[in-house]
């Protein structure tokens, strides 16, 4: 395990591994293996590029691309340069990665090879990117990643850093129908790493290795790669989630440490000849994101045969909040169905609609409280306030806690539906639908789902006198916003529920869907 006190900021990561562990890999992607010496050197030169080409401490930078070694790469650099990462989210439609882009002002963009076209056609829209970096290289305009890296200064320049400075800053989805760009800050991560460390999931034994295989766009597939790094593991790097690949690489590196969402150990379970497979060194498995049903969860017990933990957290809790231990998944126990109970640093408390602190078992809205806390939402002062208060994050989920202090989530406050581990707002598919010259209302609701756990359903109100397709309105909205959050089915009817200051009544559309579910999430 790390010294958390030799760490003052996340660039110290790379170096200390440097220093006691240089010698060993830290990242296996392809078959490219990179020792900690040589990503500790990498980080420097790519901390060298971005200050000779002018970014300032504070400056955002943007990385879009699939899992790659690379990225951790510049991670690494940017934060050696005090300079701050933004990983923007590929399964977004062009007009989404434009706004994301645009907001958060990106002075300089690592773009992978599937993406080089959406960013030509962007290019126009997107002024203040001064540079573009061709993560894959083969591209006609813009410098390799490697040649542009390889140039540079390998002089650490050891800039000065404080806790409160910005390190990533990663986008969510948002209740207005944009995203909302999360500031999560060096001293965020420290508290990340220490909850790691001292709360139950992530003491991990250097020199072993870990899979990162969720998306890098979201916390945790970027914590995963990070507290591995911060262990002194070999992270092994996987493109895309593909289960089947998943299963051979676990195999092949003879993975003890990995994280997948649901859907994911879902889909793992079901693999011809899974059971055959030799999983002997998985010891750890870390799930979340979104709730598992317990039939999920105890055949990949049955299957891996290791240690399960889950963890419920939120971009703006940096990933971190409370801890469902390996020795809580005992059936007999009972607690299956809770995330757990709070991390050691961390503070959880249901409020109610007055903001009263409300007993056990009584169902309000989750609040948090820590250190790995975001500073805010970039450039949104009044989503900040009204998110944090008194150094609460009010989470917009519904929940108790229990006589032991474990949490159950029940219900969701904000209209979010969760599929496949990917948050959507309905404000950003309802957006997307009225840019329809057929639909004259619409509201957007999360029905269950056996696969991804909920799917967004749309009912549609059509314009008097005007007609149009499900298939038509499904393929206009697949050009304005990403696949996941196009509508699976549609509904047309003829007015929709509101109350009486014009608000749709969703509770009451959701209803018919979820009779017979014990808590109204999937």
């Amino acid at each position: 395990m790390i010294a958390l006190d030799q760490l003052h900021c996340v660039a110290d990561i790379s170096r200390y591994q440097a220093k006691i562990n240089g010698h060993r890999i830290a990242q296996i992607f392809e078959g490219r293996e990179t020792t900690y010496t040589e990503l500790d050197r990498m980080a420097s030169q790519v901390a060298n590029g971005l200050i000779k080409a002018g970014c300032a401490p504070g400056a955002r930078i943007g990385y879009l691309g699939k899992n790659s070694d690379y990225f951790f790469e510049v991670m690494s650099g940017s934060a050696k340069s005090n300079v701050v990462i933004a990983g923007v989210n590929w399964r977004l439609a062009p007009p989404e990665i434009e706004y994301i882009l645009n907001n958060a002002s990106i002075d300089i963009l690592f773009v992978g090879a599937e993406f080089y076209a959406v960013i030509e056609q962007l290019r126009p829209k997107i002024g203040s990117i001064r540079q573009f970096i061709a993560v894959d290289g083969g591209h006609s305009d813009w410098p390799d990643y490697c040649t542009w890296r390889d140039v540079q200064d390998t002089t650490d320049p050891m800039l000065p850093i404080a806790l409160d400075d910005d390190v990533i800053q990663l986008y969510t989805s948002g209740t207005t129908g944009h995203p909302k760009g999360v500031q999560l800050t060096n001293g965020n991560y420290l508290d990340v790493l220490d909850q790691a460390a001292n709360g139950g999931w992530g003491d991990w034994d250097e020199g072993e290795a870990s899979i990162v295989a969720m998306p890098i766009f979201h916390v945790a597939g970027v914590n995963v790669g990070v507290v591995g790094l911060c262990q002194g593991l070999t992270n092994v790097i996987l493109k895309d989630v593909d289960p089947v690949v998943i299963l051979d690489l676990l195999e092949k590196y003879r993975i003890k440490y990995a994280f997948f969402v649901p859907a994911v150990i879902m889909f793992l379970n079901s693999i011809p000849g899974v059971r055959d497979r030799d999983f002997s060194n998985l010891d750890f498995l870390l799930y979340g994101a979104s709730p598992i049903s317990e039939d999920v969860l105890l055949t990949a017990k049955e299957i891996f045969k290791c240690n399960f933990c889950q963890v419920y957290g939120l971009t703006e809790t940096c990933g971190a909040g409370t801890i469902l231990a390996p020795e809580d998944h005992d059936p007999a126990l009972g607690k299956l169905r809770s995330c757990g109970k709070p991390a050691p640093t961390a503070e959880v408390r249901i409020v109610g609609e007055e903001g009263e602190i409300l007993p056990a078992n009584e169902v309000g809205e989750i609040t948090y409280r820590s250190k790995s806390l975001m500073k805010g939402y970039w450039k949104n002062d009044e989503a900040t306030a009204k998110s944090i208060q008194n150094g609460w994050f009010y989470t917009g989920d519904a929940g108790y806690l229990d006589e032991d202090g474990y949490l159950y989530i029940h219900d969701r406050i904000k209209d979010m539906i969760v599929s496949g581990g990917e948050n959507i707002y309905p404000a950003e598919v309802e957006n997307a639908l009225f840019d329809h010259e057929a639909v004259g209302d619409a509201a957007v609701i999360g029905v269950p789902d056996e696969k991804w756990g909920e799917a967004v359903k749309a009912i549609i109100v059509l314009k008097p006198g005007v007609t149009a397709t499900k298939e038509d309105i499904i393929a206009h909205s697949r050009t304005k916003i990403a696949g996941y959050k196009v509508p699976k089915s549609i509904d047309f009817t003829d007015v929709l529920p509101r109350n009486p200051s014009g608000k749709i009544l969703k509770r009451e559309l959701r209803k018919p869907y979820w009779e017979g579910k014990t808590r109204q999430i999937n």
